[in-house]
């Protein structure tokens, strides 16, 4: 099969809040009492490697703060590894948080022909597309809003629709299908479906196990900024719930689709 994604020995460390709030004038008074040190950083990311094949679907598991989301934005770009390297073949639509690649100054219509055009598509195929995109949002009377008037729910469907009209070559989707009303859940299940039987590479960050079991090939399961294990979903969910989870009965595993 073809890589889709390869991160060879990927790490990553950030300022700390205490290293983001050490201002100048404080750090110039401490240096001249001789009492300055260097703020601490902490390592998020620690000697990642993982190759993703094309058309792979993979789950994301973990605790808050275990470096799911932060993995996910070495690979869309938006941040940039301390140290190793990541390879990406392919246009990405990353759905990673609310609001990611718009201009919440710029109307709704406006945003969906800048996030198509930086995907590679042109204005005029865009503006054709935009009526779907606005009718699958259920944002048919918001196209001249500006975004930062839409709700986080409306944000969220917008930044859906649009990620998912496109069709990209990789998929990223981290905590999107918890937002919003079941009408649109659903609607939102239907229209994953086809990327599951397409040959689009999916990343699926999900509290929900039974979104990964039922959606996933693989599952990476994250803790402390490591890749603790990773397999087939059901048995990399199933230890996941064993970890987290002493003592109570694990439900039989649901088959993966393929």
């Amino acid at each position: 099969m073809q890589e889709s994604i390869r991160l060879e020995g990927v790490s990553l460390w950030r300022r700390t809040q205490e290293e983001f709030s050490y201002d100048l004038k404080r750090t110039v008074l401490s240096f001249l009492e001789g009492k300055y040190r260097q703020p601490a950083k902490k390592i998020v990311l620690d000697d990642i490697n993982l190759i993703i094949e094309r058309g792979e679907k993979i789950g994301i598991i973990g605790a808050n703060g275990s470096g799911k989301s932060t993995m996910l934005k070495l690979i869309s770009g938006i941040l940039n590894p301390t140290s190793g390297v990541v390879r990406v073949k392919g246009k990405i639509a990353p759905l990673i948080e609310l609001g990611a690649g718009f201009d919440m100054e710029l109307a709704v219509m406006d945003n969906i022909i800048l996030y198509g055009v930086m995907l590679g598509y042109s204005q005029a195929e865009m503006r054709s597309r935009a009526k779907h995109i606005l009718e699958f949002a259920e944002l048919e009377n918001y196209a001249l809003v500006p975004v930062k008037g839409l709700s986080s729910g409306m944000t969220a469907r917008l930044g859906f629709a649009i990620a998912t009209d496109v069709k990209p070559d990789i998929l990223i989707l981290d905590e999107v299908l918890s937002v919003g009303d079941v009408s649109f859940k659903n609607k939102c299940s239907q229209k994953m479906e086809e990327f599951w039987q397409d040959h689009v590479t999916v990343l699926l960050v999900s509290h929900s196990m039974e979104l990964i079991r039922k959606n996933c090939h693989k599952t990476i399961w994250m803790e402390q900024g490591q890749i603790k294990m990773i397999g087939a979903s059901n048995d990399v969910v199933d230890e996941y719930l064993r970890c987290v989870s002493p003592g109570i009965e694990i439900p039989q595993s649901v088959t993966t689709q393929v």
